[in-house]
């Protein structure tokens, strides 16, 4: 990618490369010994945080940060003040602003990290100008709203040495580590497929945008919620919960659940980026003959399946079976008839060629199938564990953001979290490539993104046999929210 930075309009110029000079330099580090005895912390031993969109989640990542001992709540950021109000009542000292680009521009040399915890449409925006800004970053799942947006932000993390964290908190958990070392331990054989499923969407999908208009709330910045979204007007109960079911602004269920549940088959198999994927989805029916088509919404339902290429770790390609909005993969053999498949509405199976074995969300639970294995098999444990597990996610990113880039282990780094996003994104590929509809003498109901196998081109981030796809690659954006390239 070319060398030129970011420049989203309403930031202030004066200073993106003066304050990025300014961040690179740093400040003087004053041994902890000259300040204060025994148990002092420094201040150069704690991390000073932005905080972008705390309310709900964010509002948890940030208490988790702080709950560490090791990080101050520097600055607070959302476009709702209602949702922000616990956040600001809880971080009193940390001043309040509405726009992040307001918040670097005057703020950049007063905090060390950025936290973004916004809807998908604006992750990777203000996670690349943080990252301009020489600031560590830790970022809710999905990593980003488009293929291109997550390769540019794996990029950019070597570029600018700074460290990163995405939000998928059951990456640190002892689950994951487990299941990798059965499986370096042999005891599945070699893994040829891989079942994720989850019971997600719990909100809207596959429904037509509303017609009926709304008042914008005084709590909200509108304008500001929209960020690099086309506009649009405000509809009821589409903050802050339900855009994930819309394309412009979500990702749908695997947006909200494939990083939870795709990463352990991503560490346990070795897995990078996907060659080829097909889509089947639910369909909604308006009357009795006739199928609605909603473009605007991601589907009710949808089973994905992704190939990838051989690893260090596989005999050969790995099959990825998703399936989402409460379809399930055949309980295996193995698994008594009243025993729990995963964790009933989410779980991994994992099929290999001696075994199987199985995990909840987050790769928790993890069980050899039949499950009196899990007890009987010992292996030695060589995979060193995350103390806290889920919570000691965020201690890990604060505790190496203050060691510095590359000198501390992370479980979710963008080097390994962007490929996975891409994979879940791409999956939606198939899915919209599936609802791109055309008239034809059949009425509509063959048209030439059904059934396909969309075939990746990796290098160029495009698929080769569907042109029409590849617009949902690299999205247009807002007039005054383009995003550029490193």
């Amino acid at each position: 990618m070319s060398e030129k930075s970011i420049e989203p309009t309403g930031l202030s110029r004066r200073d993106f490369l003066k304050t990025s000079s300014l961040a690179a330099a740093g400040f003087m580090i004053v041994p902890r010994y000259v300040l204060g005895g025994k148990g002092y912390v420094a201040p150069s031993d704690r991390l000073r945080i932005a905080a972008i969109g705390v309310g709900g989640k964010g509002q948890s990542d940030i208490a988790s940060f702080a709950a560490t001992n090791r990080a101050d709540i520097a600055f607070l950021c959302d476009v709702d003040r209602n949702r922000a109000a616990a956040s600001v009542a809880a971080f009193p000292k940390a001043k309040f602003y509405e726009d992040w680009r307001e918040l670097f521009d005057k703020q950049s040399r007063n905090f060390d990290a950025v936290s973004v915890a916004t809807p998908d449409h604006n992750h990777a925006i203000s996670t690349l100008a943080a990252m301009q800004l020489g600031k560590h970053v830790y970022v809710q799942k999905p990593l980003t709203h488009d293929i291109y947006e997550a390769r540019l932000l794996t990029e950019a993390a070597k570029k600018y040495k700074v460290v990163t964290q995405m939000g998928n908190q059951g990456a640190s958990n002892d689950g994951v580590r487990q299941l990798m070392e059965w499986y370096d331990e042999d005891i599945i054989g070699k893994v040829h497929t891989v079942y994720c499923w989850t019971d997600r969407p719990v909100w809207p999908q596959g429904i037509p945008w509303p017609v009926a208009k709304a008042s914008v709330p005084e709590h909200l910045n509108w304008d500001l919620w929209l960020g690099t979204a086309p506009y649009k007007g405000y509809i009821e109960k589409l903050v802050p919960f339900n855009w994930r079911g819309w394309w412009d602004y979500g990702t749908g269920a695997l947006g909200d659940m494939g990083c939870h549940l795709l990463h352990a088959p991503f560490k346990v198999l070795g897995l990078q980026y996907a060659k080829d994927v097909q889509a089947s989805v639910g369909t909604v029916y308006v009357d009795e003959f006739k199928q609605g088509y909603f473009p605007e919404s991601c589907p009710p339902s949808s089973h994905v399946t992704l190939t990838f290429p051989k690893t260090d770790k596989t005999e050969g390609d790995v099959t990825v079976h998703w399936m989402d909005g409460g379809i399930q993969p055949v309980r295996p053999d193995e698994l008594g008839a009243n025993e729990v498949f995963g964790d009933g509405g989410n779980g991994s199976l994992f099929v290999g060629t001696k075994g199987k074995m199985i995990a909840g969300t987050y790769g928790a639970d993890a069980k050899l199938l039949p499950t009196s294995r899990t007890s009987e098999v010992k292996v030695k444990q060589k995979i060193r564990r995350v103390p806290g597990q889920a919570e000691g996610h965020y201690a890990q990113w604060v505790e190496a953001c203050i060691a510095g880039y590359g000198k501390a282990e992370l479980s979710a780094p963008f080097s390994e979290s962007g490929p996975l996003t891409e994979a879940l994104l791409m999956a939606n590929l198939a899915i919209r490539g599936h609802d791109i509809r055309r008239a034809n003498a059949n009425g509509g109901f063959n048209y030439p993104g059904r059934g396909l196998k969309l075939l990746w081109d990796n290098a160029n981030m495009r698929v080769t046999n569907f042109e029409d796809v590849n617009q949902f690659v690299r999205r247009q954006y807002r007039s005054g929210w383009n995003i550029g390239t490193i």
